[in-house]
């Protein structure tokens, strides 16, 4: 369960939230929508326990697995270090076959650096699908996918978190992103 009951956050002066709540239960996909600036990112920065929130409770997962707007990948080290990195070794194999369901096994040994963003998008997905967690938030997680690779990694989503009956948290403005994971819709 991720819930956040009258949330408030500002930076400064400006209030980014005021009194913010929110709820996504176990086995179920939540997409936080709202215009930019809106503070969607904060909400999963509070979430994540990057940003602490001015006043309001949180309850979330001790382990939290996330995709973040940027990749977030270490460049000049290969692919297979970018994903065991967080890991325990016990999960080493379980890595190993995400990256052959997204197509990426033949790169494994390849440096970051010469990926194309999409490989890049699909490395740091499988990263925080490899590293497990109690819960899942995603923020824009397939911005450069083709339509294949995403559906490819909403499978996988649903499989490892949904269906296992942790909460995921999604933030995107792309409705067939949204409609790809089944998420309910709560406006920011």
């Amino acid at each position: 369960m991720i819930e956040l009951k009258n949330v408030s956050f500002s930076y400064g002066e400006l209030q980014i939230l005021k009194n913010f709540n929110l709820a996504v239960s176990g086995g179920e996909c939540v997409q936080l929508y709202g215009v930019s600036g809106s503070g969607k990112t904060t909400v999963a920065r509070i979430i994540l326990g990057l940003e602490n929130a001015d006043s309001g409770q949180i309850v979330v997962p001790q382990k939290i697995s996330a995709v973040f707007q940027e990749d977030r990948l270490l460049e000049n080290i290969d692919v297979l270090k970018n994903i065991r990195l967080p890991l325990d070794k016990e999960k080493y194999n379980f890595a190993d076959n995400l990256l052959k369901e997204f197509g990426l096994y033949d790169v494994r040994k390849k440096r970051v650096s010469a990926l194309s963003g999409g490989m890049k998008r699909r490395v740091a997905i499988i990263r925080a699908i490899a590293y497990g967690g109690d819960a899942l938030v995603l923020d824009e997680p397939f911005n450069g996918l083709d339509a294949d690779n995403k559906h490819i990694a909403a499978s996988i989503i649903k499989r490892e978190f949904i269906e296992k009956g942790k909460p995921v948290l999604l933030i995107t403005h792309v409705k067939e992103d949204a409609d790809l994971l089944n998420a309910k819709t709560v406006n920011i």
